[in-house]
């Protein structure tokens, strides 16, 4: 029988808050990352993915589920995050693939242009785009949201989204996959992230009005919706330890989800297993309490 790996509890992770972005190597304990227990099978050989924000957390652990699926994985990330983006690339190339790493901002049009441009000079191709970049702070009250705050919030999480997208879709065919990354919140709200639930919420409808607009190609579209994993998300939005066990407590399993707890779902929908799948939410939260 399978060893079940250990999952540390809220109580365990004493990370402190950090100005946005925040880095993963000056966490404590660091979020699980490596996929170490994934039994890999080929399922992404000879593919070429694209993965907004893999320079840490859940981007991160996506990035090396593909390569270790054999894909080689562009890796979109902010300057600031030069660290953990070379760490993302050690552990990508590890495997035998290539990990091209583009310092960018999402927020741009012309920059999204040209990330795929470079995608398609260094592989030739691209199969999959992981939409994933994204950009939160909590904030108690909607009217001490600044301006600033809501534009970044939004440029980020969801035109962002557009803009990757509309610069992939003319390189994808049959059978290639795209790939949002909405969130819990989105469904059932939080009030002290009420533009970033927003912006989820239409990365959920973005997704699904994709997946229709798609459809005749045979390219699927789909979102994964996480719950309060462990990433630089939570320190760079805000978040203490305090903040990690409240959300946590909100779970049934009690505890805050590891970035390679999620990584196997975006296999699955990258992959021909999830073939059938298409303009679908999948949760993968520990349980909505």
């Amino acid at each position: 029988m399978a060893q079940v790996e250990e999952r540390p509890t809220a109580d365990e992770l004493k990370t402190d808050v950090q100005d946005f972005p925040a880095i993963q190597a000056k966490m404590t304990p660091e979020p699980q990352s490596d996929l170490s227990g994934y039994n890999a099978a080929g399922k992404l050989a000879g593919k070429v993915a694209i993965v907004t924000g893999a320079d840490s957390g859940i981007g991160r652990a996506v990035a090396v589920a593909f390569a270790k699926e054999g894909a080689n994985v562009t890796n979109v990330y902010l300057a600031e995050e030069e660290e953990d983006a070379t760490e993302t690339k050690r552990m990508v190339e590890q495997y035998g693939v290539t990990c091209l790493n583009i310092p960018s901002d999402v927020r741009s049009k012309a920059k999204c242009q040209e990330i795929v441009d470079q995608t398609i000079s260094q592989f030739g191709k691209v199969n999959i785009l992981v939409n994933n970049a994204a950009y939160q702070h909590i904030v108690e009250k909607i009217t001490d949201i600044t301006e600033e705050q809501l534009r970044r919030t939004f440029d980020t999480n969801i035109l962002g989204y557009f803009f990757m997208v509309q610069a992939v879709v003319p390189h994808l065919s049959e059978g290639d996959s795209i790939i949002n990354t909405g969130s819990i919140v989105g469904k059932q709200g939080e009030p002290k992230l009420v533009d970033y639930a927003s912006t989820k919420g239409a990365i959920h409808a973005f997704t699904m009005s994709l997946a229709t607009q798609l459809g005749e190609q045979k390219i699927r579209v789909n979102a994964v919706l996480p719950g309060p994993i462990y990433t630089p998300f939570l320190p760079g939005a805000g978040m203490g330890p305090d903040g990690v066990k409240q959300a946590a407590a909100k779970t049934i399993l009690q505890r805050p989800g590891q970035p390679d707890e999620l990584a196997p779902a975006y296999v699955l929908l990258a992959s021909q297993d999830g073939s059938y799948i298409t303009g679908s939410l999948l949760d993968v939260n520990g349980g909505n309490a």
